[in-house]
């Protein structure tokens, strides 16, 4: 048993001595696409790319998302293509790139586009399905397809795909965006391994809970002040939700080392390596909270409204902390507070 302890830990630290002595990947003058890069967790690493020297091509469904970020990272000495786009049509997702190419073949493809509708069973419908796999999956398979050709000929690139710990571990009242992101995981593994010998790096990230402003637009439906409730205070607990600039960070350093996969947040990683050991604890957990704790059926049903329409039970004094950084991550629409809360 000694014998092995001392194995793991001499295979363990030449690990970290090879990571730390291998040579660093510059993004100084490489181009990085970024989809959903115009807020949120895609903006806060569109600035730190631009920090760094990096050619950047952020895109979003919001036009008004993409003039004020666009905006704000030229007043920051980035250059930057930036265009509105709908992910869910190929065609969108070729016209966006092949005109992004005017700053050079892309070099990143960081796949963070992302929807999130909160509600349960009985409450989704088809469409919140097929919108998250269009969102989280063909979107991203589609734009990998058309940057892996140049990838393959130059035998270099990276791209990373934004999923979730959702898509490690099924969160009730989160259905489609749990089969979204598992879709998403699985596709992101598999491609890691196809083109690793071709000089193509592929990271899988899997984030828990993050403070990026996004429950101001994520959907609610059924009794949607009650959901919004339990999923607005579960991002604004500190020790559960980590901040969308220390994200940034650690996911850009994650794909400069060309690693594998990250899972972010101490939480999130407990609750993936808990999945993966004991399951069926891990089932009977989720369907304590899905029977005592989440929401039951009803209210306005099918129907969704974005979090900023759902506020009226949670004080919000306990969401402070998440809603100035909504506006800091452009999750506001360029508007103040107050003006949409």
């Amino acid at each position: 048993m000694n014998r092995i302890m001392k194995l793991a830990a001499l295979g363990v630290g030449g690990y970290y001595a090879y990571r730390a002595l291998k040579p660093k990947y510059d993004y100084r003058d490489r181009h990085v696409v970024i989809t959903g890069g115009t807020r949120g967790l895609g903006l806060a690493m569109a600035r730190r790319l631009a920090s760094l020297g990096a050619r950047l091509s952020v895109c979003s469904r919001n036009a008004g998302d993409v003039e004020s970020a666009a905006a704000e990272l030229r007043a920051a000495g980035a250059t930057v293509h930036a265009a509105a786009c709908d992910l869910t049509h190929a065609v969108n997702i070729r016209r966006f790139l092949e005109e992004s190419r005017r700053l050079g073949p892309v070099d990143v493809l960081i796949n963070n586009a992302g929807i999130i509708e909160v509600g349960s069973l009985q409450d989704l419908t088809i469409d919140d399905f097929e919108r998250s796999l269009d969102t989280h999956f063909w979107a991203v398979y589609n734009a990998c397809q058309e940057v892996l050709p140049q990838m393959r000929a130059r035998n270099e690139g990276r791209i990373v795909n934004i999923s979730s710990f959702g898509g490690k571990v099924a969160v009730p009242h989160l259905l489609p965006y749990s089969v979204g992101k598992f879709a998403l995981v699985g596709f992101s593994e598999g491609l890691r391994s196809e083109v690793a010998s071709e000089g193509v790096k592929v990271t899988t990230i899997c984030p828990g809970l993050m403070m990026t402003g996004s429950h101001l637009n994520a959907r609610f439906k059924g009794r949607h002040e009650e959901e919004y409730a339990w999923f607005a205070l579960g991002n604004a607990t500190p020790g559960l939700s980590m901040s969308a600039d220390t994200a940034a960070r650690r996911i850009l350093a994650a794909c400069a080392a060309g690693d594998s996969e990250l899972v972010l947040g101490l939480p999130a990683k407990l609750a993936v390596i808990a999945q993966a050991i004991c399951p069926n604890l891990m089932s009977g957990v989720a369907t304590l909270v899905n029977d005592l704790v989440l929401p039951k059926p009803g209210g306005i049903g099918a129907n969704s409204v974005a979090g900023r329409g759902s506020r009226r039970l949670v004080n919000p004094a306990l969401t402070a902390v998440p809603d100035r950084a909504a506006v800091r991550n452009n999750e506001t629409g360029g508007q103040p507070l107050s003006a949409i809360l």
